[in-house]
């Protein structure tokens, strides 16, 4: 039986990461089971839990997901487990990396055709930062660009496969419907973004 309960229901994001953090740093528990009631929260919490060394089980309960993590334990966690370096200070390598902070789809105002254009050349001039491009976070709409259909998907799968991370707002995502259509980045929390924000050497805002 799990160490701790945590009820986390109507918890707006990152509030559930941050209790399990809190009850981890403050107990190490072998285990803890932890009640969400949305399925941005479901994905953070088992992330984190994965990040921090427990084997993790989703539930389905009565309005909601129940997360079991246990230490040492054998069941994997089914998401794109993020490492913990969002969550700490990471050293040289992450504090001198340019962080791109996008929160629309198009760029700039006046028109939203001309503006989905440029977010398009925006994203395919990016690499001209070469290995100093650390991360790129996705807030509010500019999560709409790692979905299905997107005209910058194909430029993020390229960033990503030249080691560039990308966040993508799991709140954001499951606002606009959009947590089974994200192809490309880790879902994640306000947490991961504003340690992402804190510890980068340069913030672009697009």
């Amino acid at each position: 039986m799990p160490d701790f309960e945590l009820d986390c229901q109507g918890l707006p994001c990152p509030q559930p990461v941050l209790r399990c953090k809190e009850c981890i740093d403050a107990n190490r528990p072998e285990g803890v089971r932890v009640t969400v009631d949305n399925a941005a929260a479901r994905d953070n919490v088992s992330r984190f839990l994965a990040t921090q060394g427990y084997g993790v089980a989703v539930d389905e309960v009565a309005g909601g997901w129940l997360v079991t993590g246990l230490r040492g334990g054998d069941a994997p966690c089914d998401c794109e487990v993020m490492s913990n370096e969002a969550l700490t200070k990471v050293g040289d390598a992450a504090t001198s990396g340019i962080v791109t902070f996008i929160t629309t789809d198009v760029l700039g105002r006046g028109d939203d055709e001309l503006g989905a254009k440029l977010m398009v050349n925006f994203l395919s001039t990016l690499p001209e930062l070469g290995s100093d491009l650390w991360r790129i976070v996705l807030v509010n709409g500019g999560v709409k660009l790692a979905c299905e259909g997107s005209p910058c998907l194909e430029k993020l799968e390229a960033l990503a496969a030249r080691g560039v991370t990308i966040l993508v707002c799991g709140t954001c995502l499951d606002f606009f419907g959009l947590l089974e259509k994200k192809r490309v980045g880790d879902t994640t929390n306000m947490l991961d973004v504003v340690t992402s924000l804190q510890i980068a050497g340069k913030v672009i805002q697009a």
